[in-house]
């Protein structure tokens, strides 16, 4: 991805998702991607990732491995996250093996298997950290993008 663009907020709208998908940017890094209704007031659209993330929803396969996104949290939540990425396209794993992808973490461990829930539940760039790929766990996406996900890649 080009490391050109501004710092800001970028939206363009989705017609398969039924809303927009809105990324924070800054400093080359994706700091957050949400799925608001309305974007937020000075949203701009010139963003390349989001020509690829318009392209992966109509059908193309995307990884977005290159991307880099921002992951400012606990250590070993990072590392959940980081696992995720790793889940290719049109697979799916559960919370168990999630945490045996993740580096120590144990899962037949209740705590770790909370741990891999949280870092689920507070992913700040669903779809670039496809946690819709995770059958049992939650998502960061409202459950109607999450789903929708799930269905553009057959899962």
């Amino acid at each position: 991805m080009s490391t050109e663009a501004d710092a800001g907020i970028y939206a363009r709208e989705s017609e398969y998702l039924d809303r927009y998908v809105q990324v924070g940017y800054a400093s080359g890094r994706v700091l957050s991607v949400s799925f608001p209704e309305i974007p937020d007031e000075g949203a701009e659209e010139g963003l390349e990732l989001l020509d690829r993330i318009q392209a992966y929803l109509e059908g193309s396969e995307d990884d977005f491995n290159d991307i880099e996104v921002a992951l400012t949290m606990a250590t070993d939540q990072r590392e959940v996250l980081e696992a995720v990425r790793g889940i290719p396209h049109g697979s799916q794993v559960g919370v168990e093996k999630l945490a045996r992808l993740a580096p120590n973490l144990d899962p037949e461990e209740p705590a770790d298997l909370q741990l891999v829930r949280t870092a689920l539940s507070e992913n700040p760039a669903p779809l670039l950290i496809p946690d819709h790929r995770v059958r049992d766990g939650p998502s960061a996406a409202p459950p109607e993008v999450e789903q929708r996900l799930r269905s553009l890649e057959g899962l």
